[in-house]
């Protein structure tokens, strides 16, 4: 592992990946495990508290259905990256190669669940576990889509939306006001069929055009 990164975000992006993805009964069992390793840092656990607090107290159906409804039917919280960045272009389609690639360079086989290799929850488990840096990099270069995500949760009221502001922490710079500003800060406007923005390093992923 790139010993690059401390361990209060390894252990963030760790949690986060495991709280944003699917849940079953191996995440479940992983509750006290994540109170404890968050418990070592001071406000570390609370971002995650309700989410955490919901894993342990609701019905394993009830919250596989809760996910499914909130994260896998609509785009309103898409937690695949260049969705925000690329929409539904053929341009996408590069970019996701350059996500294997990234994952490829680490020589790491890192298993993609059957996702899209830009699922956040994958990207974040990179950084926590193969290589800081370079997820860290992967996330910086994403930031509006993070910001973005957050956003969503945020109006639909949503725990989660905390676990995502949490991670925008670990990264250079606060956090945009609002989505308006994260359109700034980008310089382009909303994600549509034929438009993205730009991605911000144009040495891990293609430019428009390339």
């Amino acid at each position: 592992m790139n010993g690059t990164g401390n361990k209060r975000d390894r252990i963030t992006f760790l949690a986060a990946s495991w709280c944003l993805s699917y849940p079953d009964e191996q995440l479940v069992a992983r509750v006290p495990m994540m109170r404890a390793a968050l418990g070592e840092f001071a406000g570390a656990s609370q971002p995650f508290g309700v989410v955490l607090e919901r894993l342990e107290s609701t019905d394993l159906m009830a919250l596989q259905g809760q996910y499914v409804q909130e994260f896998d039917l609509g785009k309103r919280h898409a937690l695949h990256l260049s969705y925000w960045t690329d929409g539904d272009t053929r341009r996408r389609g590069e970019v996701l190669g350059a996500f294997k690639k990234v994952y490829r360079g680490q020589d790491t086989l890192v298993d993609t669940w059957g996702e899209l290799p830009d699922f956040l929850p994958m990207v974040l488990e990179f950084a926590a576990t193969v290589d800081m840096l370079t997820g860290k990099e992967l996330l910086a270069q994403y930031r509006p889509s993070l910001e973005l995500i957050k956003f969503g949760l945020m109006r639909d009221e949503l725990p989660h939306a905390e676990i995502l502001q949490a991670i925008c922490d670990t990264l250079p710079g606060a956090s945009p006001a609002d989505e308006q500003a994260v359109m700034r800060m980008a310089g382009y406007g909303p994600p549509t069929e034929s438009v993205g923005l730009d991605p911000y390093d144009p040495r891990l992923l293609p430019m428009k055009g390339a």
